[in-house]
C-alpha cells in the first residue's frame, strides 16, 4: 500500500486491544508485525524524501531563495503525512498487511 493514499488519522487514536490480537491471536506477535512493517514504511519515505531533496543539492546558489521554497513544501508535505507507525497500525486493522510465521510453519509441517 502507497503510504501517500493512506487513511490512517495523523493523530494518536486509542484502539481496543483485542483489535489488534485478533490476526495473530498474540498482541505481542501483532507488535512485532506492525513494528517490521512501520519501519519498511519509514525507509521507503526516507528514500523517497531523499530522492526529491536530492534535485536541490545541484543547483547553482543564485536560485537559492526559489529553492529553499521549493524544499520546505516538499518538507511540510512529508511532516504532515501520518508518522509509519501510524499508517502500518491502520494498515494491520484493515487487513493489508501480509505477514507468516515460519515457526508455525515448521510445526505445523512436524506434526
Amino acid at each position: 500500500m502507497d503510504y501517500k493514499k493512506s487513511t490512517a488519522s495523523t493523530n494518536t487514536v486509542t484502539h481496543n486491544i483485542a483489535d489488534f490480537s485478533a490476526g495473530t491471536d498474540n498482541i505481542y506477535e501483532s507488535v512485532v508485525v506492525m513494528s517490521k512493517r512501520a519501519n519498511q514504511i519509514a525507509a521507503k519515505m526516507k528514500e523517497d524524501l531523499n530522492k526529491k531533496l536530492k534535485e536541490f543539492a545541484s543547483n547553482d546558489s543564485l536560485e537559492e531563495s526559489t529553492e529553499n521554497r521549493e524544499q520546505v513544501e516538499i518538507s511540510r508535505y512529508y511532516e504532515k503525512l501520518p508518522k509509519p507507525t501510524l499508517i502500518a497500525q491502520q494498515e494491520f486493522l484493515d487487513d493489508n498487511i501480509y505477514f507468516r510465521n515460519p515457526d508455525e510453519e515448521k510445526q505445523k509441517l512436524n506434526d
